[in-house]
């Protein structure tokens, strides 16, 4: 803040990546800009989730990993290392000197609302012209009891422990769940996974399935259907019980059950700014609030919470607010789960309404599977009757590279004749989609009225050349 009574044009309260990409965009459009952030820049996508989470990954999958049942420790310092090594990397793109570079203007603290277009930062009441709520979310510690006596760490606090649990139990079984579940089994820890549902309930069941038989591989004691009941003191740690009344001992136990949106203590009603019946802030297809004059977005609000989406909806907010526009966020959507196998989805994985159906391409099938030894996957993609790509799950090696032509084949309401047009390099983990946009192109041309078309064609080049074969004797 400059003491100047002028309004700032874009307020952004919160500096993970959605707070940062929409300050990016304010400032790079000459809009006077602020940023207020309560801890560091970067938010949880630098310092506890995507960076940290893939270099332990990474970590796992290298030398540093062990193999299941060695008795050789592994050297968890340097593991700690390579995650630090990763975030101070990256840590400068995200620094507010960085985005002040851009012409920003970047505040350590707190800001709450104190009307529809007033704030306050660290006591000091500002103007503001439009505003960003980008606060994101927490982990979720749910009320079990003697849960939170356990001294349990999350998606946020693993990254806290200096030494690599002997035995770490790990409460849920989503992808941040069976992510570190496997990486922490792979650098050693004995793991058990506690699944109240099936594990990654939201994607293709032959998917998770494959997860499921590597993380056993792996060393990972999957347990579905498991609600926790309690959690007890153990002899050197805790005991988890579960209502079937079965008991896992731990020394560390991982909770990984989802997150809370972080709205306490922003003034949203003196804003009036609504929240849904979860708490989280209630945008449109634009991302603006019930507030005409302020935005929303990353996982403070009700859509899924990934750091890509956060980032393109901080976007979009920034431009509507700044150029008066009206832009409206897109609705495909792709998710990676970044265990080994990786499984990576986009729109429908499965089919809905009349006439669509799915193809599916094995990996055991598949060259580049095979040269690399990795063949247990597969590409699956839907499509509707008129032959248009409407969404599919990979599962695989770099699932998630492969997955950036199938999410623009569904944006681009591609049909699968479209996609096998286009010629692709061999060979790639990525021919599996092609082979399978080919399979299907196959298969529509062997129904009655193609195929009937088709034949009456071949018969008419047939005498076509009959005719001209004819006519070269002549002459």
């Amino acid at each position: 803040m400059d003491g100047s009574d002028e309004p700032v044009d874009l307020l952004v309260i919160g500096g993970g990546t959605a707070g940062l990409v929409g300050a990016r965009t304010a400032a790079r459009l000459g809009a006077r800009t602020l940023l207020v952030e309560r801890a560091r820049t970067g938010g949880d996508c630098l310092w506890t989730g995507c960076v940290p989470s893939k270099a332990l990954l990474s970590a796992a999958e290298g030398p540093d990993a062990r193999p299941p049942g060695a008795g050789t420790p592994t050297d968890f310092a340097a593991v700690r290392r390579r995650v630090a090594d990763a975030i101070a990397a990256i840590e400068p793109e995200d620094s507010p000197e960085a985005l002040e570079a851009l012409g920003a203007t970047v505040i350590p603290g707190t800001a709450r609302f104190t009307g529809p277009r007033k704030a306050e930062i660290n006591g000091t009441r500002i103007r503001f012209r439009q505003a960003l709520i980008a606060t994101g979310g927490a982990p979720i510690l749910p009320p079990i009891p003697g849960l939170e006596a356990a001294r349990p760490v999350t998606s946020e606090t693993v990254w806290d422990l200096e030494e690599l649990p002997g035995r770490l139990v790990v409460i849920g079984g989503g992808p941040v769940a069976c992510e570190l579940g496997q990486a922490f089994a792979r650098l050693g820890s004995a793991v058990t996974l506690l699944s109240r549902s099936g594990i990654l309930p939201r994607e293709d069941r032959d998917a998770a399935a494959l997860v499921r038989s590597r993380l056993a591989a792996d060393g990972v004691e999957v347990i579905e259907g498991a609600a926790v009941a309690r959690v007890g003191a153990g002899g050197s740690g805790s005991t988890v019980h579960t209502s079937d009344g079965r008991s896992f001992e731990a020394d560390v136990i991982l909770v990984a059950v989802g997150r809370a949106p972080r709205t306490a203590g922003l003034g949203l009603d003196s804003a009036g700014v609504e929240c849904d019946d979860a708490g989280y802030v209630r945008v449109d297809t634009s991302m603006r609030t019930s507030n005409p004059a302020v935005w929303a977005a990353g996982d403070v609000t009700p859509y899924p919470d990934f750091t890509h989406l956060a980032g393109v909806h901080a976007s979009t907010a920034a431009l509507n607010a700044v150029l008066g526009g009206r832009r409206t966020v897109d609705t495909t959507i792709p998710r990676v789960t970044f265990t080994s196998p990786e499984v990576a989805a986009v729109g429908l994985t499965t089919p809905s309404g009349r006439g669509s159906t799915t193809r599916t391409i094995e990996h055991a099938g598949s060259d580049r599977a095979i040269t690399q030894q990795e063949t247990s996957g597969f590409t699956r993609i839907v499509i509707d009757r008129r032959g248009r790509i409407l969404g599919g799950t990979i599962v695989g090696p770099r699932a998630g590279e492969s997955l950036a032509e199938l999410t623009l084949a569904v944006h681009q309401k591609m049909t699968t004749r479209t996609l096998t047009a286009v010629t692709h390099p061999y060979p790639t983990y990525n021919d599996a989609l092609w082979n399978a946009a080919i399979a299907e192109t196959y298969a529509r041309l062997e129904r009655p009225l193609p195929r009937a078309v088709v034949k009456i064609l071949v018969g008419l080049n047939r005498r076509s050349s009959r005719s001209a074969r004819r006519d070269g004797h002549a002459d």
